[in-house]
């Protein structure tokens, strides 16, 4: 599996281009704010073909760049049903004073083909797989994107703004939801591989075995749930 990514815009939001090999199909995670030129340079560099743009949440750091990479290309945009109104409202999502401030001059709105996630589905983009797991805490429509594991290749993990390496994502904007998060944290994270690989909507890359022994989050929420907080070698 080919994956390329690089920080975007003036939040520093992880955008990533998926794809099964250089020179194939692939799918696009998270184009936020000023992502556009980012992803034109790694398709060009290469030589990939954008089939679909996925999105952890509906927060304009996160969502900022899907017109213009959509656009009249016939490249759907999938998000969570219950963050969909954020695709035409930003604002709404950050509350009206924060919402003013961070907006400027971003033109927002749905691209032509919007389509929804569900919890516990599996979609097949670009010759590859990805389990969709809801994830509110952040946002009530929050999820996370898996690869299976395959040929003894660790499966990846798309966070968001679930899990971050060493932290997780605030929960004191609309939606938030702290009691939801620990609880996402618990059912989406604690289950997986340790030597699953996390690449969360912003900073570096980490393991779930990494985060399961060092994030006090983490582990706040595998006491909360009872569930294991401490590393482990297989499922």
């Amino acid at each position: 599996m080919f994956i390329a990514g690089f920080p975007a815009g003036a939040w520093g939001t992880n955008c990533y281009l998926v794809a099964p090999a250089a020179g194939e199909e692939c799918v696009i995670v998270d184009p936020g704010h000023e992502a556009t030129q980012g992803v034109e340079d790694l398709v060009r560099e290469h030589g990939l073909k954008p089939v679909a743009v996925v999105l952890t949440h509906g927060h304009i750091d996160h969502v900022a760049s899907v017109m213009p990479v959509c656009g009249a290309k016939g490249i759907p945009a999938w998000i969570h049903p219950e963050d969909r109104y954020m695709l035409a409202d930003p604002e709404k999502a950050l509350g009206r004073s924060l919402g003013q401030q961070l907006m400027g001059s971003i033109t927002v709105g749905e691209p032509d083909d919007v389509r929804e996630l569900k919890d516990g589905s599996v979609l097949e983009l670009a010759g590859l797989e990805f389990t969709v797991d809801h994830a509110p805490g952040h946002t009530r429509g929050s999820v996370t994107f898996r690869t299976p594991t395959r040929n003894d290749i660790p499966p990846v993990f798309f966070s968001g703004d679930l899990l971050f390496a060493g932290s997780i994502g605030r929960t004191d904007l609309p939606g938030g939801d702290s009691e939801a998060m620990m609880a996402s944290l618990a059912r989406v994270c604690l289950p997986l591989d340790d030597a699953t690989v996390v690449l969360s909507g912003h900073g570096g890359q980490t393991t779930i075995g990494r985060e399961r022994a060092t994030n006090p989050y983490l582990q706040q929420a595998a006491g909360a749930f009872g569930a294991p907080a401490f590393p482990r070698r297989g499922m």
